[in-house]
């Protein structure tokens, strides 16, 4: 068993890097506007339908976007062309006006900040978990950025504060404390772009508003939001709904609600409770 796993060690490491920085790579990035143009992608060259088909966006710097769309619609391979964690098979992907394919990997990845659904803490304390953000960061800085993750509400309730030890991958918080912790330890970066892949599934409805409101008070940064829930997205400056790898419509909650059918469906069914319990 051993031998098998040092084996598939050894072809993972001995493994082809596919993406790389340009020589003369522009290090600088003007600012988090994003641009698809005529985009298709497929993960591997001989599959027969790409993941995402002729998608054509664009999202300006400082704006708040919501992608809505069922399993399987492709909503995280779109983001995931943003840092170049992929690089799309057609067409273009722009931030900050240039091709992600001009820039040097880590100021691109450096300018983009993720927040999984399956968040990852290591073993040690909070204080260790949020400096892999900004390893410069100071007790003011971290609490700031813990206040706006909405974080600090239990983290001021642990004896130790920063210095709390997390055990083995975060045990002992949990699932929507660590989601908090990883919103926090990504707005340490002041990246600017910040992608929430569905971050705040396990965080309630109350908690979320206040990380929104929080978010919405910084104006220098892109804010692309994935989601399931409906009022996640409801604020946003525009909403875009996600069919099959294709960008199904584009609008506001109020524009959407007028003239989408999906988003209809979605919207009515969600909020059918609210309305029935008010």
């Amino acid at each position: 068993r051993s031998l098998a796993s040092a084996q598939r060690i050894s072809e993972v490491l001995s493994e082809p890097v596919v993406l790389t920085s340009p020589a003369a790579a522009c290090t600088e990035i003007r600012d988090g506007s994003v641009d698809f143009i005529d985009v298709s992608f497929k993960y591997h060259e001989d599959a027969k339908e790409y993941a995402l088909s002729d998608v054509n966006l664009h999202i300006g710097a400082g704006k708040t976007v919501g992608v809505l769309g069922g399993t399987g619609s492709a909503k995280t391979t779109l983001v995931q062309l943003i840092p170049r964690l992929y690089d799309a098979s057609l067409g273009e992907v722009k931030v900050g006006g240039r091709n992600v394919k001009e820039y040097d990997l880590v100021s691109l990845r450096d300018a983009v900040g993720i927040v999984l659904q399956k968040n990852v803490l290591f073993s040690g304390t909070v204080r260790e978990n949020l400096l892999w953000g900004n390893s410069d960061a100071d007790d003011e800085t971290l609490w700031r950025a813990c206040k706006a993750a909405c974080a600090d509400e239990f983290l001021r309730r642990m004896p130790n504060g920063l210095d709390t030890d997390l055990g083995q991958g975060g045990v002992n918080v949990s699932g929507g404390q660590k989601q908090r912790l990883c919103i926090a330890r990504t707005l340490l970066k002041k990246p600017k772009i910040l992608i929430f892949d569905d971050s705040t599934s396990a965080v309630d409805t109350a908690t979320e508003s206040k990380i929104r409101n929080s978010l919405a008070k910084i104006s220098n940064m892109t804010k692309i939001i994935i989601a399931q829930r409906v009022t996640s997205v409801i604020d946003t400056d525009m909403i875009i709904i996600l069919e099959d790898g294709r960008i199904h419509s584009v609008g506001t909650h109020q524009e959407l609600l007028q003239s989408d059918p999906i988003y209809k469906e979605i919207y009515y069914s969600q909020m059918k409770g609210e309305k029935e319990n008010a």
